[in-house]
């Protein structure tokens, strides 16, 4: 699919523009375009992107290659790639994939292509179509407009992560189970691939905050300076966020260890409780045969009262023993 936005002062927004008045509406400096492509498969898409005489090596990473995030002047116009971490947060458990969007930025237009519908992408859009002033100020401003929107993305996520985390402290201590670890390695994973795609993104925004390029306006920097300062918070807070997730697994690890500890307590105690009263059952039942050996004494009333007061006293003594040492 292949949405348009064109702005004129003065005039209504038009959104019914076919890819024959691309190039007639960018000779018109006053005006702004927006071309949307979103999958569009390419055959299709690359004949429109040469219409605009975008570099060829530019439009074969848009239509073919996937990149980590990059900024590529080549004067009259820039191409830049952005990583989007799409995520879903249903019954507790995170599933991500990253997502491109490849843009392409000249004096008084841009072009996004992606292969599927990106929420950054289409606030924006509504935005513009919703509020003029959204796109007034120039295609520069309205990169901003979609950073700035793919940005902020990831605020709720890190929001929910860090929601997780405490559920998962809590969790640690009532009731530890395998599924906790599961869900910490997950959080994990996720930190860390927006760890890959922040670090780029954030040099991306330094450049287009303090490098002079043709098709951004000196004084449009610094909304990309802001971009890049929430960029910054952003990878402090991913960075605060694994380490939590370490402290979580670690303590994990030592809550089930010491559970674990004392579990293996409680059994070498009933182990140890029992080792005297087996020794006497074996002793007299494997080697004292009245009828043999002639052993009368042995088998008389006294003894078996001895024996049973032995059998049930010396756990009791050996308990109350342990218990003065403070092993149990």
């Amino acid at each position: 699919m292949i949405r348009t936005l064109y702005y004129k002062p003065g005039k209504p927004i038009r959104t019914d523009i076919s890819p024959t008045e691309f190039s007639k509406l960018i000779r018109d400096r006053k005006g702004v375009l927006w071309v949307d492509f979103i999958g569009e498969p390419e055959e299709k898409a690359e004949p429109i992107l040469r219409s605009f005489g975008f570099h060829p090596l530019a439009i074969d990473d848009a239509l073919q290659e996937t990149h980590t995030a990059k900024i590529d002047d080549w004067g009259d116009h820039l191409y830049m790639v952005f990583n989007i971490l799409n995520y879903k947060h249903e019954h507790g458990v995170f599933e991500s994939e990253i997502d491109e969007l490849d843009i392409f930025l000249g004096q008084n237009y841009i072009i996004t292509f992606h292969d599927q519908l990106l929420t950054a992408v289409e606030d924006a859009w509504v935005a513009c179509q919703r509020d003029i002033r959204h796109i007034q100020d120039g295609a520069d401003h309205l990169l901003y407009r979609i950073v700035d929107s793919l940005v902020m993305s990831y605020m709720p996520l890190v929001e929910q992560i860090d929601t997780q985390i405490d559920q998962i402290e809590d969790q640690i201590f009532d009731r530890p189970k395998r599924e906790i670890l599961e869900q910490i390695f997950t959080l994990k994973r996720i930190l860390l691939t927006m760890r890959r795609i922040l670090l780029p993104q954030r040099e991306v925004l330094n450049k287009l905050a303090r490098d002079d390029y043709r098709v951004i306006d000196p004084k449009d920097r610094i909304f990309f300076r802001d971009i890049y300062d929430h960029l910054v918070r952003l990878h402090d807070l991913n960075e605060s966020l694994r380490d939590l997730v370490s402290g979580a697994m670690e303590t994990y690890l030592s809550v089930t260890n010491n559970r674990m500890n004392e579990i293996m307590k409680v059994l070498t105690i009933i182990t140890t409780f029992f080792m005297p009263i087996t020794f006497i059952t074996g002793f007299f039942g494997m080697n004292f045969f009245e009828p043999v050996a002639h052993l009368v004494g042995w088998t008389s009333q006294q003894v078996f009262t001895a024996t049973m007061a032995s059998i049930l006293g010396l756990p009791l003594l050996m308990y109350f023993w342990m218990r003065g040492r403070t092993w149990v």
